[in-house]
Parts: structure tokens; C-alpha cells; sequence
């Protein structure tokens, strides 16, 4: 008989807690998302109470040395010997609930789980604001678990419930509260409850626990590596899991005026974030390669070091820092929205989606790639990684990590860009525009990344929708919400019109070459016409050169409404993949739609963003219409976080937020040098006389309104905003500007002013 692999520990409950507060086991858990709802802490509860089994716990056993000093800065008395593979949720249910302490829920908000108890007749409830004002329930049983014996506990409650009953005029029976002593005694016995986990050796390596874990999980989940990497954190380095958390938790709330990760593309979790500081850190893209590194180990040699485990750490600490800084996030998240992705339902891949920040963040931060250049690279590549799926089949991790190891020779910008330049090509062939892709395109996927580029490419191609003057772009604004989409996808052969045809199967009406974007009015007004009815209505009004540039970019073959259903399809997607293809090219060319816009009617027309922002007065607040200093802050902190941007901006004063031009005037200044000098002078005062050599006022006119428009120009060193006795710092993060904390402007500094 061969030496099993495991062996079987048994543990009461108040020994698991125990040692889980002493850090013995490690469990990351109680600072990451917990998914279980509470109703199921509650039967967890329940099922302990009445005696029933609830499972075994699967432990690994960790080569960590214990001899060495902590690196993190928890509170935990012990390195943890024993890592969680299975039994997380319950292991985090039971913690939460017997210590009192508040989990972190998926929408990484902080709660306490309150399970309440009814010692009448021993039934478990989650606590709600009734339970909560009921005196025949402990409203949560964790103060039960913190009393030194049941005897204070059961005293207490007797006593409110017995004046609770007479004051009511309900008397408390014998009977009743023997039951109740009853129930409360066994209650507090499930200290003793008992458990039994099986704990694997520390001889085995990650891929043998993934396979133990696989063969006796009935639900057959993979084991998450992160999961391990997050533990080790939480021991090595708790500060560093805490930011991961933080920006996570962050990039879901929007709060104006701060620096913050929050964006329309993703809503990342600490394991994207994690792969990404991985990625650009080790080069490494399989998250067994990073967990045995941050473990300590020498891959040639094999040998395990406190040394090494240092090391590892130290290089995961940089690397994270970088992916964490709020301006490489939002530096990255704007070249995404060049490329012509508008938001989070434009994004097929979020895994191609980081994978293309841990390149970016390689070319930036490792290889100083020139700005421009690393923009229009990584653009292309997150393009093609979309269009090819280069990181969607069976195995992204094996292609990430190709890529990767081709990276780890690249020791300077330009060998970055040829590797980026030959990637795309090697996969954008003439082959795949003709034929790959327009096969690609059969399909009624609604998420299918080859709608979702062909979509892009309309947004750098500066189209319209169908029939209408409304640009794709604008109607596709993710910060927009309203009843209706401004654009919505209609049937170009209609449901009704295919299903009098013969033609039902969804799979052959939804077909992607079956769609296109026009405005939600005329959707419904089209409804089931067939089409050479609504076309030749629609496009009446039309002259030759809007009707022939709309069927280009709508990729509509020549007659398209006469066709054969299936002949429309075929030519459709090739035109499609046609106009992908035009896309990417003038994406290559590095000319899309989001470009810093310079004439006056663009800057307007291209509304309010990362280089642009309107007000309405200089100094004058239109709700009370006097003068008020708020409206000059405003004024000058926009200036602050252009001037610290890389690209700067520009600042449009009388113009109101949604482009309507208002005019000078209410601000009255005798004349516009007058306006001028005053802007001049709290600029010197505000934010230093050296600033104006970044400074171009002009004054124009704009829809017979004159207009002040202050060019701002990226400052070759960091520019403070003085604030009374204070200074602030201000930089662009999405569409406003935002003040930095004291930690986040040394950490800006280092990266945008590198030589200061």
C-alpha cells in the first residue's frame, strides 16, 4: 500500500477559530468578496444545532519558515501552516458569526452577518428590523459566542422576555423556560461542534492539490490560484491585499472631484488586478509559476528561501503599485476608448482586457516606450486580441504566457514595438480579412467580439447611425443613462417580414449581418416593414454622398433591400469585415474619433472628457447671480489638472455643461481684456506667475455667442493650487478633475515627472 498523501484531523469549532485568530490557518476570506447569502449562514447554523453533519474541511499543509520575521503588518501570532483548498465559505460563515466580525459582500460593502435565535423553540433567522424589536429572539447569537459561559447569556434573556410577557399580560410558563435554558445551553455547546478536515502533505506541488481538489468536489470547480497567492498576502504583505480590495471597491463608486479607478470599462476584482501586477512583474501569466515564486522557491533549483520569498515580494510590490496608480489605470482605460470601445458592453474579454494593461504597463514603466507610440501599439494590440480572440479559447493563460516568455528578452522600447508590430501582422492577414473573419461572422451572438469590433470601428470611423445624424459614438456613451438607448439594433429584414418567408429559427433572424444601429424612433417606426419599403422611404431625404457613405459604414451591399435572405447575409459580412478592416487601419494610422480635438466647433461638438471641460462663468454663480470664489476655485483647479496632465487640455468658459453656449456677459467685465487680466491675475496669485508661460487665452465666437477658451498646456513640473493656507494638487481622471491625497501626489510625481 502506497503512503496516502493526507492525512485526517479532527477539530472542534472553538479550535478552528481559534486557530484561524492565531493565524495558524491561513484564511483570506474575511477581507475579500464572501458570496454566501446570509439565509445560508443561517442553515449552516441550524444544521450544526440540530446535530447534522455539514462537511469536511480540505487543508494543505504550507512549507513556509517559521523562523523568519513577518513581512506584513497583520496582527496574526503565527505564520499559517495550513492553507484552505475547499470549505472557504463555510470556514468564513463560521468565523464572522462566532467572533463578531463585519465580511466584505460582492459589492464590497461591509457587513456584519446578524443570524438571530429563538431559544422557545430553537429556530434560526436572519435578523430584520421586526426580529430586532422582538424580545423573544437574541438578535444576534455572535454575543452569545463572546460571553465567557452561557450563564450571564441565558440570565439576561429570561429576565426580557419575563418583562417583556408582563407587559403584556402573556405569562412566561416553567415549561417555557426550561426550554429556553435548554435550547440556549445547547446553542452555546456548538463550541464543541466537530469537524473533520482532511490536510494534504506539503510534499505535493499546486498542480497535485488541483487534482485532489477536483476528484473529490462533487461540483468539479477549479482550484483558483489566486486564492493561494491572496493568502500568502495576507500573511507576507496585508497592506498590499488591502489596496488591491480598496481599488477594487473604489472602481464602483464614482465620487466627483476624487481621484478615483472608477471607469465605464470594468469593475475589476483582486484577481484580475493581481494577474496584472503578476504579469508585468515575473512575466509570468500562469498563476502556479507566481504562487511557487512568492512561496520562495527557486524554479531551477527547487530549494525554498526566506531570501528569495523577499525578493519575490518586493518585486510584486512594485509591479502592484504601478498597476494600481489611478493615472496609468486611466491612461490605459483612454487608449481602450481610442481604439473605439465605449464601454463595459463593448468589452467581450476582461481577461484581454488586463492582459493589455500588464503590456502597457511593461512598455511604460519597464522600457520607457515614447507615449504616442505606446498608445497607438497597445491600442492595435487589444484590437486584434479581440478580433482573433487571441485570449478567449480553451487555454488564455498558455497564450498570455507565450507572449510573455517572447517579452522577457525585450530589453528596450523599440524591440517592444516590433514585437507588438509583428504580433498584429502575424495575425491580421490578408487571409483572415477575407476569409477568416467574414466566417466569424455567422453568428446571433448579441456578445460576440466580432459585433462588438465591428462596432468600434464604426466609432473610428466617425459614423452614424442608420438613417439618422446622431454619430454611433455619442448615442453609445456609457455615462448616459436613460429610459431608452439613443440607438438601439434593428432587424434589417424584419422578424415578421423573414417569418412570412419561411424564415423562424432565431439562430438565422439574429444574425449579426441581420443588424443595424439606427435611433429607437425609427425602430419603431420601421417596426415589420419589409425592407425596400422603409429604405426607399427613409432614404428620400437623403442626398447621394450621405446615402452612399451610410451604406459603406453600415456595410449595405448594392440593392441589398431586393436580395435573397441568405445571399444578403453572405455579401453583408463580408462588407463588415471590410469595414473592421478600415477601422483598424485608420487605428493604425493612429487618427480615431477621441483625439484631442483643436478647432472650437470640435472641442464643443466633442462634448466634456479628458481634454475638455465647460463652464458657464468665470466668476459668477448663475443660481444667486453674484460673485461667488466657489466658481473661480472651479476655474482654477481645471487649469491645475490640465497643467499636470500629460497632454493638457482645454477650458471653455460660457458654455454650459451640455454645450449650450451662454455667452460672456453675465460675468460683467467691461470688456474682454478686462476678462483676460483677471483670469491672469488669480492665476499668478493661485497657482504662480511661471504658470502662464502654459497659458494661451482666446476669445471667439461660437453660434453668435463669444466664448473664452483657455488652452492649457501639459507643465514640465508639477503645479500646486493654493487653497488659503493650503496647497492641492489637481490632476484629469476621466472627465473632471481630481484632487490628490498627500501619498497619491508623491506617487503621481514619481511617474508623470520622473527628472523632478
Amino acid at each position: 500500500m502506497s503512503n496516502p498523501l493526507f492525512k485526517e484531523v479532527s477539530y472542534s469549532l472553538s479550535k478552528l477559530m481559534d486557530d484561524i485568530e492565531m493565524g495558524e490557518i491561513g484564511l483570506p476570506d474575511l477581507q475579500r468578496p464572501f458570496v454566501w447569502p446570509n439565509a445560508k449562514v443561517r442553515d449552516l447554523f441550524d444544521s450544526m444545532f440540530r446535530g447534522y453533519p455539514v462537511g469536511y474541511f480540505l487543508f494543505w499543509e504550507n512549507k513556509i519558515d517559521k523562523s523568519v520575521k513577518n513581512i506584513g503588518t497583520n496582527q496574526h501570532q503565527k505564520f499559517p501552516s495550513l492553507l484552505i483548498v475547499d470549505g472557504q465559505q463555510r470556514l468564513t460563515s463560521l468565523y464572522a458569526v462566532t467572533k463578531g466580525v463585519a465580511v466584505i459582500k460582492d459589492n464590497y460593502d461591509s457587513e456584519n452577518i446578524e443570524i438571530a435565535f429563538r431559544p422557545l423553540d430553537g429556530k434560526f433567522e436572519v435578523a430584520d428590523a421586526g426580529i430586532r424589536r422582538s424580545a423573544e429572539y437574541i438578535h444576534n447569537i455572535s454575543s452569545l459566542f463572546a460571553a465567557e459561559s452561557s450563564y450571564g447569556p441565558i440570565g439576561d434573556y429570561i429576565k426580557n422576555l419575563k418583562d417583556y410577557r408582563e407587559k403584556n399580560d402573556i405569562p412566561l410558563t416553567d415549561s417555557e423556560i426550561k426550554n429556553c435554558e435548554k435550547n440556549l445551553e445547547k446553542l452555546f455547546g456548538i463550541k464543541s461542534f466537530p469537524f473533520t478536515a482532511l490536510q494534504l502533505s506539503s510534499s505535493i506541488d499546486e498542480e497535485q492539490v488541483a487534482e485532489v481538489f477536483v476528484r473529490i468536489n462533487s461540483k468539479g470547480k477549479s482550484l483558483n490560484q489566486s486564492d493561494f497567492i491572496l493568502t500568502l498576502m495576507s500573511v507576507f504583505w496585508e497592506d498590499g491585499r488591502k489596496e488591491l480590495e480598496e481599488f477594487c471597491r473604489n472602481a464602483r463608486k464614482q465620487e466627483k472631484g476624487v481621484a478615483s479607478p472608477f471607469n465605464y470599462f470594468i469593475e475589476p476584482d483582486p484577481e484580475q488586478l493581481l494577474r496584472v501586477a503578476i504579469g508585468s512583474g515575473f512575466r509570468r501569466a500562469r498563476l502556479k509559476y507566481a504562487y511557487s515564486l512568492l512561496r520562495g522557491k527557486d524554479l531551477e533549483t527547487g530549494k525554498f528561501s526566506s531570501e528569495q520569498r523577499e525578493k519575490q515580494f518586493d518585486i510584486l510590490r512594485t509591479h502592484q503599485l504601478r498597476a494600481l496608480n489611478i493615472q496609468n489605470w486611466h491612461d490605459f482605460l483612454l487608449i481602450i476608448q481610442q481604439s473605439g470601445f465605449r464601454g463595459k458592453k463593448m468589452i467581450s474579454s476582461k481577461l484581454s482586457l488586463m492582459y493589455a494593461y500588464v503590456l502597457f504597463l511593461i512598455g511604460k514603466e519597464d522600457l520607457n516606450v515614447d507615449n504616442k507610440k505606446l498608445n497607438n501599439c497597445i491600442g492595435k494590440f487589444f484590437f486584434m486580441a479581440n478580433i482573433t480572440q487571441r485570449y478567449t479559447g480553451g487555454s488564455p493563460e498558455t497564450m498570455m504566457e507565450r507572449d510573455l516568455a517572447d517579452l522577457r528578452i525585450v530589453n528596450d522600447g523599440e524591440e517592444f514595438i516590433n514585437w507588438i508590430e509583428n504580433a498584429v501582422e502575424s495575425e491580421l492577414t490578408d487571409d483572415f480579412w477575407k476569409t477568416t473573419l467574414p466566417s466569424r461572422l455567422e453568428t446571433s451572438s448579441a456578445s460576440s467580439p466580432f459585433l462588438h469590433c465591428y462596432n468600434a470601428s464604426l466609432n473610428i470611423l466617425e459614423a452614424k447611425a442608420l438613417f439618422s445624424n446622431i454619430k454611433i459614438w455619442d448615442a453609445l456613451d456609457p455615462s448616459t443613462i436613460a429610459l431608452k438607448n439613443k440607438v438601439e439594433r434593428h432587424h434589417l429584414f424584419p422578424r415578421k417580414y423573414l417569418k412570412e418567408m419561411g424564415i423562424t429559427s432565431t439562430r438565422d433572424t439574429n444574425q449579426i449581418a441581420n443588424y443595424a444601429l439606427v435611433e429607437w424612433r425609427d425602430n419603431i417606426s420601421i417596426s415589420d416593414e419589409a425592407p425596400k419599403e422603409y429604405f426607399n422611404k427613409y432614404i428620400e431625404k437623403m442626398n447621394e454622398e450621405d446615402i452612399d457613405r451610410m451604406c459603406y459604414l453600415h456595410a449595405l451591399p448594392n440593392n441589398w433591400h431586393e436580395m435573397n435572405y441568405n445571399d444578403f447575409l453572405q455579401a453583408r459580412r463580408q462588407k463588415i469585415a471590410d469595414v473592421i478592416k478600415d477601422g483598424f487601419i485608420r487605428l493604425n494610422k493612429g487618427n480615431v474619433i477621441v483625439d484631442k480635438p483643436n478647432s472650437l466647433t470640435d472641442i464643443i461638438n466633442n462634448g466634456e472628457g479628458l481634454y475638455t471641460e465647460f463652464k458657464s462663468t468665470l466668476r459668477v454663480n448663475l443660481h444667486t447671480m453674484q460673485r461667488d470664489p466657489k466658481m473661480e476655485h472651479a476655474i482654477l483647479k481645471t487649469i491645475n489638472g490640465f497643467l499636470n496632465s500629460r497632454e493638457g487640455g482645454n477650458l471653455v468658459i460660457g458654455i454650459a455643461d451640455d454645450g449650450l453656449p451662454l455667452g460672456l456677459e453675465v460675468d460683467g467685465f467691461l470688456n474682454e481684456d478686462k476678462m483676460d487680466l483677471h483670469l491672469g491675475n488669480i492665476i499668478k496669485e493661485r497657482l504662480g506667475a511661471d504658470t502662464m508661460l502654459h497659458i494661451k487665452p482666446r476669445f471667439e465666437d461660437y453660434k453668435e455667442k463669444r466664448v473664452f477658451i483657455v488652452e492649457c498646456l501639459p507643465s514640465q513640473k508639477p503645479i500646486y493650487m493654493k487653497n488659503g493656507n493650503e496647497e492641492e494638487f489637481y490632476i484629469r481622471a476621466g472627465g473632471s478633475s481630481s484632487k490628490l491625497s498627500t501619498s497619491q501626489i508623491v506617487d503621481y510625481i514619481k511617474q508623470r515627472y520622473p527628472n523632478n
